[in-house]
C-alpha cells in the first residue's frame, strides 16, 4: 500500500487557510465559526487530547449532536493521530455498551443530554473512560467540557501527527440493520477522496454554496454532506442539533438561503405530502437524496413543483459516500444513475458469474473511499471486502446505456413464479397512488407454501381504509408493472420500522409476519 505521509485533517483544513480563512465554515443553532477559527480550535483540541494522556492510535468515541464542536472534535482527534469513532446519538443503552466494549475506546465525547447514559455505562463497565461533554455544565462532575477547552487562551502551532494515506483514520459504526453493529474502519485517504470525486463531479460544489444536510454528521452520508464537502472548497455548512422535521428543514433552508440540500426519501415524501410553501425553497440550486432509493414519482414531483433537480444515488458506510448517482446533466427518475467518476461497478449473479445488461446481480464497487475492514469481525470482513472490490449487498440491474437501477437488498429479493421480483419496484408503484405515503413489500408464503408479495402500507393522513382500497391498489400496480408482481395481501399500519438512516427494515416485517 502507498506509504505517502498524509494527514486527512491537515489536508481538509489547509485547503482554506489562504483564501477562505475569514469565511464562515459552520453555523449551528447558536454559534458560527470561521475557517481560521476552525484551524486554531482543531489544534487546541488536539493539544488537550494529548494533555489528557491520549496517544496516537488510541480510540475515542464521538456521540454528539450536530454543532460546531463536532467537526472540531473529529478533526482534532485525527490531527493528533487519535482515531475518532462516530456513533448515533439515538441508540438504546445496550448498543452503546456493545460499542464501548467492542471498540476498546479510551474516551467518549458526548452531548450533555447523554450525560447520564455514559456516566452509568462508565460505572457499569468499570473502564474508567475519559468523559468529555460538548458544553460547560456545572452538573457534569468528572467530565471535561469541550466548550471550556476551546475558550482557553493558548499560543499554539501544533504539527499534525505523522500518519500515512493508508493509516487508520476513523471508524463509523454501521446501523446494525441485521445483527450487531459493525465498526467500519476507514483510512486517511478515504475522507477527502469523496470530495474529490462525488462533490466535485456530481454536485459541482462551489465556495459560495451553503449546504444543509438532514442526515447527521455521525452518518457516512451526513459526514460528507455537512463537513467534508463544504470544507474541501471553502463553502458554508448549516448544522442543526435537533431532529429534522418538515417545519425545521423548511425554516433552515429559507433562513440561511441554503443552496444545496441533502435529504432522504422519507423526508422528501413528507415534504411533498404537506402544504409546502414554495417560497421557502427558492434559494436551492440542487437537492440530493440517498439512504434508500428515491421512487420516480417523488423525483418528478419535486422537480415539477419547485423546478429543482433532486439527484438520487446510492452510497454506504463501507464506501463512505455515494458511488453511483444521477447527475445535473443526466437525471433519470427511478434509477440510481451511473458510477461516480473514480468508481467502477460490476454485478455478480447468484452463480458467481458477472451479469450482462438487463440481468439482475449483486452490486460490487471498486473505488478510493472503501473501508479496509470491519473491526474484530474477520469472517464478515472476508465476505464484504474482496481485494479491490467491496460487496454492497444490493441487487441491481444495468441497462444497455450503462444506467443502474436498484432492485432491493439481496436478502429482500423474492422469486415469484420463478422470476425475481424487486420489492422496491412494487413499493414505488404503490407509492405513486394518491392514498399511499409509504410502502414496504416482503415475501410471504401462500397456502401452498409458495412465495408471493405482501405489502405493508402507511396511508396519507387524509386517506381512510375502505373495502375498495385493496382492489384499487392492486389494479394500480398491475397497470404499471408485469401483473404477477402485484401484492396478494395488504396490511395497513401507522409506521414502518426503519434504521436511523431511514432505510426500511424489511427483515423486521418478515419476522413479525411469520
Amino acid at each position: 500500500m502507498n506509504k505517502r505521509e498524509y494527514n486527512a485533517a491537515y489536508d481538509l483544513i489547509s485547503r482554506n487557510l489562504l483564501n477562505n480563512k475569514d469565511k464562515i465554515a459552520f453555523i449551528d443553532n447558536h454559534l458560527k465559526i470561521s475557517y481560521e477559527e476552525v484551524y486554531k480550535n482543531v489544534q487546541k483540541f488536539s493539544l488537550e487530547l494529548k494533555n489528557l494522556g491520549l496517544n496516537q492510535n488510541d480510540k475515542i468515541i464521538i456521540c454528539m449532536h450536530d454543532s460546531i464542536y463536532y467537526p472540531i472534535c473529529f478533526l482534532g482527534a485525527i490531527w493528533s493521530g487519535i482515531i475518532p469513532i462516530c456513533i448515533n446519538t439515538m441508540l438504546p443503552e445496550k448498543d452503546y455498551e456493545y460499542m464501548l466494549k467492542d471498540s476498546e475506546a479510551k474516551a467518549v465525547i458526548f452531548s450533555s443530554p447523554l450525560k447520564k447514559t455514559f456516566e452509568t455505562l462508565n460505572n457499569k463497565l468499570g473502564k474508567k473512560l475519559l468523559l468529555l461533554s460538548d458544553l460547560n455544565n456545572k452538573n457534569l462532575i468528572n467530565t471535561i467540557s469541550v466548550e471550556t477547552v476551546l475558550t482557553k487562551s493558548v499560543d499554539i502551532n501544533i504539527e499534525p501527527a505523522i500518519t500515512f494515506e493508508d493509516s487508520v483514520c476513523f471508524w463509523l459504526y454501521s446501523s446494525g440493520s441485521t445483527g450487531s453493529p459493525k465498526g467500519t474502519v476507514h483510512i486517511h485517504r478515504s475522507l477527502v477522496s469523496t470530495a474529490n470525486t462525488y462533490a466535485k463531479s456530481i454536485i459541482k460544489i462551489k465556495s459560495d454554496d451553503i449546504c444543509f444536510s438532514a442526515a447527521k454528521l455521525f452518518f457516512a452520508y451526513g459526514l460528507g454532506n455537512a463537513m467534508t464537502f463544504p470544507m474541501s472548497i471553502g463553502a458554508t455548512s448549516i448544522l442543526m442539533s435537533d431532529r429534522p422535521t418538515l417545519e425545521s428543514v423548511s425554516d433552515v433552508i429559507n433562513r440561511h438561503k441554503v443552496s444545496i440540500f441533502f435529504g432522504v426519501p422519507t423526508l422528501y415524501a413528507a415534504i411533498l405530502n404537506s402544504n409546502i410553501n414554495k417560497e421557502n425553497y427558492l434559494s436551492l440550486r440542487l437537492s440530493v437524496s440517498a439512504g434508500e432509493a428515491l421512487p420516480a414519482h417523488l423525483c418528478e414531483k419535486w422537480n415539477n413543483l419547485l423546478g429543482i433537480k433532486v439527484l438520487d444515488g446510492i452510497g454506504s458506510t463501507e464506501m463512505l459516500h455515494i458511488f453511483i448517482s444521477n447527475s445535473i446533466e443526466e437525471t433519470i427518475p427511478g434509477a440510481s444513475g451511473r458510477p461516480v467518476q473514480g468508481y467502477k461497478a460490476r454485478l455478480i449473479k447468484d452463480d458467481g458469474v458477472e451479469a450482462k445488461d438487463s440481468e439482475i446481480g449483486e452490486l460490487e464497487i471498486n473505488g478510493p473511499s472503501s473501508a479496509i475492514s470491519y473491526w474484530n469481525k474477520p469472517e464478515k470482513t472476508k465476505v464484504t471486502f474482496r481485494g479491490k472490490w467491496t460487496r454492497t449487498g444490493d441487487k441491481y440491474v444495468r441497462d444497455v446505456n450503462g444506467i443502474y437501477t436498484y432492485c432491493g437488498r439481496a436478502d429482500d429479493m423474492m422469486k415469484v413464479s420463478g422470476q425475481y421480483v424487486s420489492p422496491f419496484e412494487v413499493e414505488a408503484a404503490l407509492q405513486s397512488h394518491k392514498s399511499v405515503l409509504e410502502a414496504a413489500v416482503v415475501a410471504h408464503k401462500d397456502k401452498d407454501n409458495l412465495i408471493k408479495p405482501k405489502a405493508f402500507i402507511v396511508l396519507n393522513t387524509e386517506m381512510k381504509i375502505n373495502d375498495d382500497l385493496e382492489m384499487e391498489l392492486t389494479n394500480h400496480v398491475k397497470q404499471q408493472l408485469t401483473p404477477f408482481k402485484y401484492p396478494r395481501w395488504y396490511e395497513f399500519c401507522s409506521e414502518l420500522p426503519k434504521t436511523a438512516t431511514g432505510k426500511i427494515q424489511r427483515y423486521k416485517l418478515r419476522e413479525n409476519d411469520e
